[in-house]
């Protein structure tokens, strides 16, 4: 048998404790951002990704950007969609679906990037989805 001595603690105590369970439940996957693919011989990255249908509901066509950054959280590049006419994927109307875009391993300024740790984030309609890339290039001297 439990004895309560304050009573409006014990309540605060189940409140609390249904508050966390509540927190912890995972939320509803509307859209999936696969892992690069690098090309060796080309030293680009294709980079898949899907809104799933939920986000498209009453006709919605959700805001779409796609970016690279660099350890220092610095833009480095924005991809193009692949099969797409050229242009960057940076707050583009995209209907819901499959998707791939393709960074072909330049930075911004045009020169290649450097061996290291890159970053790509997806944004949909505000909320953020990233995933680690690690670029290797080869060595030029053989």
């Amino acid at each position: 048998m439990v004895r309560v001595v304050c009573p409006t603690l014990a309540l605060a105590l189940t409140l609390g404790t249904a508050a966390v369970v509540r927190a912890q439940a995972p939320p509803a996957v509307r859209v999936e951002l696969g892992e690069g693919i690098p090309d060796s011989l080309t030293g680009s990255t294709t980079i898949p990704f899907s809104i799933l249908p939920e986000v498209c509901s009453k006709g919605h066509i959700p805001t779409v950007s796609l970016k690279i950054f660099n350890v220092l959280v610095q833009v480095v590049a924005i991809p193009a969609l692949e099969g797409e006419a050229p242009g960057s994927l940076s707050g583009t109307r995209l209907k819901c679906g499959a998707y791939r875009v393709r960074w072909d391993g330049r930075q911004l300024d045009g020169r290649p990037a450097t061996t290291g740790v890159y970053y790509y984030q997806l944004t949909v309609d505000g909320e953020r989805f990233t995933r680690k890339l690690i670029v290797q290039r080869r060595s030029e001297a053989t």
